[in-house]
């Protein structure tokens, strides 16, 4: 047994070596040595990040005591109310084909299933549409969820400011870059950087219980680039760039968080107005001052002063990342404005996925009865052998 273990011992350092090679990093010419405490000067340190897991762990804690207790609160004062959901009736056949099979059941199958429980194929496409409003989560969840980041977005965007006010490179980029990587560690920055970390890794850990979206593959993208983005610029010292990032992605969120709290709370002109100034804040800063400031600044700059290297290029591509997922949401965001035009009043998510209601499913069954009423008025009886009922179709959801 020593032979492999000394073998995986043997892999593992050299992995290591490989990963922590300078020429991977730094430009040439530096190194971990340039990162050295000395003269009373203290720098980043990739052992720094461990301390990102405690922290990401507080906030899982913290999160479900302030959803138990402030978010409730908050959604209480105002006035967050609770749709009444019909349950589904209890019927094996049709759970059994739900959970194993598809929540969706086509025509076909809606034949199969009302021969084997009696129903009418009307009867089982109202159990799986009731059946689906149950897995969906409530208001009060998704009240909660808003709620929390609201909270942290809002202070994490006031305690950038307070970092960086004073700092030049927040008003002249090109000073990002004054003296790399030699760039003394201020304290602010180190609490700025570990806290947005390690409330992004407690994102990533809660993602499986959170509300799932139209854009969960893109959350995770999002997250997963913003952990390595982070942590990269931690390591090599890209402290004043990352800093600025997170400004500018800080600005944004929690008017787009406080815009759900009122939607979900049914202040629908509330959630119209906060939304209309969150578009604006998120097309100038992820669509102009992210994009024409901070990655030309690190893109163009740099350059100027030591030639390209792997990290350059990782660095970049990960805010190239960022960059698409911008443009994707603010795809989103422009169909969600056009509900704004005259005639819609209702703002609602793009990413949600909508309840269906029994009113809706009682229309389009009036309908389809309407267009049949015509068809054998026009055409004579239908020719396929079946009664009316069985000429209905799923909706498309």
């Amino acid at each position: 047994l020593s032979v492999p273990v000394h073998l995986w011992s043997g892999m593992l350092a050299h992995l290591s070596a490989w990963f922590w090679d300078e020429r991977l990093w730094f430009p040439l010419g530096l190194g971990w040595a340039d990162l050295q405490d000395r003269d009373g000067h203290s720098y980043a340190k990739g052992s720094d990040l461990w301390v990102t897991l405690p922290i990401a762990l507080a906030f899982l804690i913290i999160r479900q005591i302030f959803e138990r207790s402030v978010a409730l609160w908050l959604a209480s004062a105002l006035g967050v109310r609770e749709r009444v959901r019909v349950q589904a009736t209890s019927d094996p056949t049709l759970e059994a084909y739900f959970c194993n099979t598809s929540k969706h059941p086509a025509q076909s199958t809606l034949e199969s299933l009302s021969k084997q429980t009696g129903c009418t194929e009307l009867q089982i496409q109202r159990w799986f549409r009731r059946r689906r409003n149950q897995e969906r989560p409530n208001q009060i969840k998704k009240f909660k969820e808003a709620s929390w980041r609201f909270i942290f977005y809002l202070l994490a965007f006031l305690a950038g400011l307070v970092a960086l006010v004073d700092k030049p490179w927040l008003y002249k980029m090109e000073e990002m870059w004054k003296g790399f990587p030699t760039l003394t560690l201020l304290p602010s920055q180190y609490w700025y950087y570990m806290i947005e970390l390690g409330f992004y890794i407690s994102l990533l850990f809660s993602v499986a219980s959170d509300v799932k979206r139209k854009d969960f593959k893109e959350q995770i993208v999002h997250h997963v680039a913003t952990i390595l983005l982070i942590s990269f610029s931690w390591c090599v010292n890209y402290i004043r760039a990352g800093t600025l990032i997170m400004l500018v992605h800080d600005a944004s969120d929690y008017l787009l968080e406080s815009a759900k709290m009122f939607n979900y709370a049914g202040w629908r002109k509330t959630c119209n107005y906060i939304f209309i100034v969150f578009a604006a804040v998120f097309f100038i800063t992820r669509l102009v001052i992210f994009p024409f400031w901070i990655m030309h600044c690190t893109w163009v700059y740099p350059v100027t002063i030591y030639p390209p290297f792997f990290g350059y290029y990782f660095f970049n591509g990960l805010l190239l990342v960022l960059q698409c997922l911008h443009i994707f949401w603010f795809a989103l965001i422009l169909r969600m404005a056009i509900k704004f035009l005259p005639g819609n009043h209702i703002v609602e998510d793009e990413r949600s996925d909508r309840e269906e209601t029994d009113n809706s499913e009682e229309e389009e069954e009036a309908a389809g009865h309407r267009k049949e009423g015509q068809a054998k008025t026009e055409n004579g009886p239908l020719q396929n052998g079946h009664s009316p009922t069985n000429n209905h179709h799923r909706k498309t959801e």
